[in-house]
């Protein structure tokens, strides 16, 4: 198992490599730049910004430089938008909200959502089946965009349970988390449902289902022992790029709630050109999800151990 392991954090090294790599070139590739605009600057003022920056060298020196400061020093570079402020700064002081945001939300739609499939597939053409799957659809085809201020206008500005917009450092608390989170968690808790109905479906008409229940096993335990560690393995491999997926689409709510986050600043330095926080925001969503990949994938070895040895 260990040389499993091993293996699979040997590999995030090259995606990692490829990933910054194409990345840099595409960014600097692309027409316009980080001192452009609609009034442009003196030729001598935009020769001594760009000699300060680096930008004056080869692309290739730029890049070598880049990947030397990144690998070797983790330094994502200073901010070309952001007065006096490292890309470093700026994401450690919003990846953290976004992160915690993504994960709360993450358990809600595992929780929720593996509850409903179960009880779906349990109580299949019931309507507690047609109840959750009709949700489900709902979640799957309602974008972010649109559910966020939906519930905006349902819960804060109709119902007055819940403020508009803020985090949770503000004078309304813990509850300006509430819709964020449920609207961050409501997709990937209908991918959930769905997903966990199908592999129960699958696993309650197995052999060895109905061998169980042929030793006389109580329901609870066919279920609860043998039903279950094998239905949650897909749900567990779709965690993952689940994760990964939440925080990348906490850019849309971040946005709708005015939540401080990374999303927020990833927008703006889309918007800015601000070619090394626009890196550095690429750079932590991919070993978000690399990363996220990567303990999936070891979880999904403890659970099956024939992965583990192919």
């Amino acid at each position: 198992m260990m040389k499993f392991i091993i293996r699979r954090l040997l590999s995030l090294i090259p995606t990692m490599f490829i990933i910054i790599t194409l990345s840099f070139f595409l960014i600097h590739i692309a027409p316009g730049g980080p001192f452009s605009g609609e009034k442009k600057l003196p030729p001598h003022v935009l020769a001594n910004i760009l000699k300060k920056y680096h930008m004056d060298e080869p692309l290739g020196a730029q890049y070598l430089r880049y990947l030397n400061d990144v690998i070797l020093h983790f330094d994502l570079g200073p901010s070309y938008r952001y007065e006096d402020q490292s890309v470093n700064g700026l994401i450690s002081a919003t990846m953290p909200r976004s992160i915690f945001l993504g994960f709360v939300s993450l358990l809600l739609s595992v929780a929720l959502g593996g509850a409903a499939g179960i009880i779906s597939a349990l109580r299949q053409n019931k309507w507690q089946d047609y109840l959750s799957m009709s949700v489900a659809v709902i979640g799957i085809s309602v974008p972010l965009f649109v559910i966020g201020p939906v519930i905006q206008l349902i819960f804060a500005m109709q119902l007055h349970w819940l403020p508009v917009t803020g985090w949770i450092n503000s004078r309304a608390g813990w509850v300006t988390l509430i819709m964020p989170a449920v609207t961050l968690a409501f997709p990937y808790f209908a991918y959930i449902a769905r997903l966990s109905r199908g592999s129960v479906l699958e696993v309650l008409r197995s052999d060895y289902i109905r061998t169980a229940r042929a030793k006389g096993l109580k329901e609870s335990v066919v279920i609860g022992k043998h039903v279950l560690k094998g239905a949650m393995l897909p749900v567990v491999s779709y965690l993952g790029p689940a994760f990964a997926g939440i925080i990348t689409g906490s850019i849309v709510v971040e946005t709708v709630f005015q939540i401080p986050g990374v999303g927020r600043i990833f927008v703006q330095s889309a918007l800015n050109r601000d070619y090394t926080l626009i890196m550095g925001d690429i750079i932590t969503y991919s070993a978000v999800l690399v990363f996220a990949n990567f303990l999936v994938d070891v979880i999904y070895g403890f659970l099956d151990p024939r992965i583990a040895y192919k």
